[in-house]
């Protein structure tokens, strides 16, 4: 707090129009002073309405100096420097101009290839760009300057429900272009959804089918070998 500075006050169009005083570099005798909270305090002396800004730790700020007398304002000067930064960077954001990208291809393009190509203009569209379209004639193909034409008449077709085009097909030297633009409310299309992968446990129901369902009897279990037995010659009355 308290710093003595100057600094540019930016008005609502962005453009710096002049620079205001800060604190002691305020030359005024007196001024009209309004407090942090929009309050207006009166018409008192520079020095008296310095003494209040440092009181409630804030700064003095000359908000209008052709106003007889000049008007000050109590306030905080670093928040005001930041929320003015912030509200500059949201308005260059907002009025971004969109992005010319380029898009090559041949006059003579498979339907397959046409599919992948309009796919991208509409994500390229989706995002707000405008997208120049780009053919280049070879060899025999300088020769019939309508397959371009036709191509390119195709694409604004296929692209209608999304773009708008700024200009007809025009053709310089061996390229030929057209200029797409984005339509107001364009959103660019949601990537397919990747199949959810198989649990485990359902992977080794596959891998194990029941023997039940295969018909087939399951095998029983063998029983363990009974000891022999070994008969004592005493008992079957045989002499030693």
């Amino acid at each position: 707090m308290g710093a003595s500075i100057l600094f540019a006050l930016a008005e609502v169009s962005g453009k710096i129009e002049r620079e205001i005083r800060v604190n002691e570099r305020i030359r005024a005798r007196e001024v009209r002073l309004i407090d942090e909270k929009g309050a207006q305090l009166g018409v008192i002396s520079t020095q008296e309405a310095l003494r209040i800004a440092r009181e409630r730790q804030y700064d003095l700020i000359e908000v209008a100096p052709n106003a007889q007398p000049p008007v000050c304002r109590i306030m905080d000067y670093g928040k005001h420097k930041y929320e003015q930064a912030k509200r500059e960077r949201e308005t260059r954001k907002k009025s971004k101009s969109s992005e010319v990208r380029l898009l090559r291809m041949k006059p003579q393009i498979s339907v397959h290839d046409l599919g992948v190509k309009v796919r991208k203009l509409r994500e390229l569209l989706g995002e707000g760009n405008k997208v120049r379209v780009s053919l280049r004639f070879r060899g025999r193909e300088m020769a019939r300057p309508e397959l371009g034409t036709k191509l390119l008449n195709r694409i604004a077709q296929d692209l209608s429900d999304v773009a708008q085009v700024e200009g007809p097909p025009r053709r310089e030297g061996r390229m030929m272009s057209m200029m797409l633009a984005a339509k107001p409310g364009t959103k660019a299309p949601k990537a397919p959804k990747a199949p959810k992968a198989p649990k485990a446990k359902e992977k080794a129901e596959k891998a194990t089918p029941d023997a039940k369902d295969q018909g087939e009897k399951q095998v029983p279990k063998e029983k363990a070998a009974e000891p022999i037995k070994v008969q004592d010659p005493e008992d079957s009355g045989e002499a030693g």
